[in-house]
């Protein structure tokens, strides 16, 4: 009996693996939004007892019945966490109340007061996380659907951000200081940094494909090589003259990606967002209805099958690579011409976050964006619960991490099983092989669109 009980125990894991493989999109909601609230709700009795460790003067919140105090209010943290993140549309203090100010229209038999919209600094931050997270959501997506694991986003966001600051500002005097010129500038500023972040991103692919080089370890050591050289690349040569930190010079104002609706000090323009949608968009149509979108995944599936139909599968690999890498520079084009406006050392760690963003959304680029906006509302958020709020910024960290574990889970299982209990291999089945995962998914032919390209 002690024997056969670590199979039967084996046997109900793979069943269970098996079962997160196997469930439909509207299923993978549901879960979703089920760990959301389980998050919440194990974040609830964190805070609740953390609150009860600590030293205040005055309870934040007493639990009734009991009368024990607590110096941190739990509803109020999760409450602040997402209206903080919405640029409060809700009183903080009469949850359920909208703010008459958030309203953007007059509904005065309501009582409410016209005169301000969402359009305010702390949504642009929300927004503008949003944003960058879906181009390194993306360039995540695009090697996991061919069967890589690219960590070396960081690294092709940072290369992508120096060539944009620096081509931008080196070609500025050659253009008009007007609106044609300026979109020219961006233009080639978006260019050079998908340019820069592709050529990154070829080498460990290149790597991959010819001298079999782990990408795993290729790419995260090119994160230290693309960090470390940029900065003493500015340092030395390129650092503005009178600047106390290392950073490139301002690239011109009519040169950047400006806000239509948000305030300027928001750090977000809606036309980076528009970048956005097509780019995710566009890569959605290039991987489910081209030939080469076909041939990426299909190798990243079945390598061996992909071999045996005429596929040059390291070619692939550099090419998938390529077009990872120059996404995650068009997120370091879009950092330098949104939100910076100069390549400064401080750039944050979007593509490690752009990691749990495409497996969140099981590496289909149209589940980045509802992704990428989970991390920027818990970013923004997290900031305001910082500032209204006495919970300490650790403990805000951590409530911020349980939300994304718990959301990204089950997405993680879903993998896992597609990877290591396969039910039966797609390709004898004749399956349609849009599954949106790449990595350890399923199958390759589809019954005739794709097949035929």
């Amino acid at each position: 009996m002690s024997r056969s009980r670590p199979g039967a125990v084996r046997a109900r894991i793979e069943s269970l693996l098996r079962r997160f493989a196997g469930i439909s999109g509207i299923d993978r909601v549901l879960i979703a939004f089920a760990a959301l609230g389980l998050s919440v709700l194990v974040g609830f009795f964190i805070v609740l007892g953390s609150g009860r460790v600590a030293e205040c003067s005055t309870a934040a919140w007493t639990m009734p019945i009991t009368g024990l105090g607590f110096c941190y209010d739990p509803f109020e943290v999760f409450f602040v966490l997402f209206n903080g993140a919405l640029g409060g549309p809700f009183y903080v203090w009469e949850p359920g109340i909208l703010n008459p100010e958030w309203l953007p229209i007059t509904l005065p038999w309501l009582g409410f007061m016209p005169g301000w919209s969402p359009f305010n600094n702390a949504f642009a931050l929300t927004m503008s996380e949003t944003t960058l997270l879906v181009f390194t959501g993306l360039s995540v997506a695009v090697a996991f659907r061919a069967g890589l694991f690219n960590i070396g986003t960081q690294g092709q966001l940072v290369v992508g951000a120096l060539l944009t600051a620096l081509v931008v500002v080196a070609l500025a005097p050659l253009f008009p200081a007007n609106r044609v010129g300026g979109v020219i500038l961006i233009a080639i500023g978006v260019l050079a940094g998908a340019v820069g972040g592709g050529l990154w991103g070829a080498i460990p692919g290149a790597l991959k494909a010819y001298a079999d080089a782990n990408e795993v370890i290729t790419t995260i050591m090119l994160n230290f090589i693309a960090a470390n050289v940029a900065y003493v690349l500015v340092l030395e040569v390129f650092r503005a003259e009178g600047s106390s930190v290392v950073a490139t010079a301002d690239v011109p104002e009519y040169a950047q990606i400006g806000p239509w609706l948000f305030p300027p000090t928001g750090d977000f323009a809606e036309a980076a967002l528009l970048i956005g949608l097509v780019s995710l968009v566009g890569l959605y149509l290039f991987l489910e209805h081209t030939s080469l979108g076909y041939d990426l995944r299909v190798s990243g599936i079945q390598p061996l099958a992909a071999e045996y139909s005429g596929v040059n599968a390291k070619l692939t690999t550099v090419r998938a690579m390529t077009l990872s890498g120059a996404l995650g520079g068009i997120g370091g084009s879009i950092w330098v011409l949104m939100s910076e406006g100069r390549w400064v050392e401080s750039i944050p760690d979007l593509g490690f976050d752009g990691i749990t963003v495409s497996i969140l959304a099981g590496n289909n680029p149209l589940g980045v964006l509802p992704a990428a906006a989970l991390f920027g509302v818990l970013k923004g958020g997290a900031l305001q619960v910082g500032f209204q709020t006495d919970v300490p910024p650790e403990l805000v960290g951590v409530l911020r991490g349980l939300i994304i574990l718990f959301v990204a889970m089950p997405e993680f299982f879903r993998l896992i099983g597609k990877r290591l209990v396969p039910d039966e291999p797609e390709a004898t089945r004749g399956g349609d092989g849009k599954d949106g995962d790449g990595v350890g998914g399923t199958a390759a032919v589809d019954d005739g669109g794709e097949a035929s390209a």
